[in-house]
């Protein structure tokens, strides 16, 4: 596949001028964010934006509505959320967010800073496509099914599996080299990429980077199937502490929730589904939190009917979408015709009202199906005469 436009993919510095204003993406190495960070984005949503923190598919953030792009990017970079003008949109690494906590073969928190100060030290890494990904899962097999151009797998607790362009290329890498190799294999990416903005569009690419490696691969290949489960209420830390998922409904995060949670003072990841942990937690502070910010729209119970929905921008953020998609979900929701259990069943020109859909959905406002999850989801598409619901294609 070969792009007939150049990659327009939106940063803090270029901002994309979406139907509701201008709508600016930072980018969180790991999706992490200290205290002070995640306050910084609360006030600048406030003072600058809509008032609304976006969660996106690859744990980054987005502010819409942007009022001084100047002031936005002096507010970040007194955060450190701009540490770089060059490669502000490459920074897109997301990670296990349990990783040295709670499970896993390894601890791939070390790993996060490394990729991202090795990748801002590489002027010729600036021009890679915004939409490239970097994944490092800690071996419990949580984001190295989001596609990822470059990732790794733990296999062990120091031996990693490298993986192109979602698959496992049969090469095997120490913990310390595992940074070297994968800048070397998106240095490769380069070369040869043309116009193309992901290393699948590229014909035998895994193939022809694993050959440039000149790394004898392995024969016996990991599978990464998209992960369905999600962390998602209280998880007890091996160090006896707790980490605690939240559910962000239909990852829209409120400015003045967000200002909560950085108030409790600990860290927070910001996960590839829309949701936060908030981690390091005694138990009495973590019941608290519970008890403060489920009122306030977060989700601990990893049986809401909201875990299953998401949606695209839709109206009016978006002027390619025909109709307010994200309403029309929240509705579905909260009138209860959201469940785990059941057949889905597809159907043409429905109304918003009609519609009834069991298990993992995405509720889009055209064709395009932005922010779609990977694996198994029905898709509720708005068409010009009502929503067409289209089945899984395992199903």
């Amino acid at each position: 596949m070969t792009r007939s436009a150049p990659d327009s993919c939106p940063g803090v510095l270029r901002l994309h001028e979406a139907a509701d204003g201008p709508l600016a993406r930072i980018r969180l190495p790991g999706g992490r964010l200290r205290p002070d960070q995640l306050l910084a984005l609360a006030e600048a949503a406030r003072d600058l934006g809509d008032g609304g923190i976006e969660l996106t598919s690859r744990g980054n953030v987005q502010l819409r509505r942007i009022g001084d792009a100047g002031a936005l990017a002096d507010r970040l970079g007194a955060a450190d959320l701009l540490p770089s003008r060059t490669h502000e949109r490459v920074r897109n690494i997301v990670a296990s967010p349990l990783s040295g906590r709670l499970g896993g073969l390894a601890d791939v928190r070390d790993l996060i800073p490394r990729l991202d100060d090795a990748l801002r030290a590489a002027p010729a890494l600036a021009e890679l496509p915004g939409r490239v990904l970097f994944t490092l899962d800690d071996g419990r097999g949580d984001v190295s099914g989001l596609g990822g151009d470059f990732g790794i797998h733990a296999v062990s607790a120091d031996d990693y599996a490298l993986l192109l362009g979602g698959r496992d290329s049969g090469i095997r890498v120490p913990h310390a080299q595992t940074v070297e190799v994968l800048l070397a294999a998106a240095h490769e990416f380069q070369g040869l990429r043309g116009e193309r903005w992901r290393l699948h569009e590229i014909p035998d690419g895994l193939a022809r980077i694993v050959a440039a490696l000149g790394v004898e691969p392995a024969d016996d290949l990991l599978e990464s199937p998209a992960p369905q489960d999600i962390p998602i209420g209280w998880c007890t830390q091996d160090d006896g502490l707790v980490s605690l998922g939240a559910g962000v409904r239909l990852g829209a995060l409120p400015g003045r929730t967000a200002e909560f949670l950085a108030a409790v003072d600990r860290p927070v990841v910001v996960t590839p589904w829309r949701s936060l942990v908030l981690s390091d937690l005694d138990e009495w502070t973590a019941e608290q939190v519970v008890r403060v910010l489920a009122p306030m729209g977060l989700i601990f119970d990893a049986a809401s009917p909201w875990l299953l929905v998401t949606a695209c921008a839709g109206r009016p953020g978006c002027a390619k979408s025909r109709t307010d998609v994200r309403a029309d979900a929240a509705e579905a929701v909260t009138e209860g015709r959201i469940s785990p259990n059941g057949t889905p069943r597809p159907g043409h020109d429905l109304a918003a009202s009609e519609i009834t859909v069991p298990g993992r959905q995405h509720w889009s406002g055209c064709e395009r199906r932005c922010g779609r999850p990977r694996g198994d989801v029905t898709d509720v598409v708005a068409e010009p005469a009502g929503y067409r619901v289209t089945l899984p294609s395992r199903a």
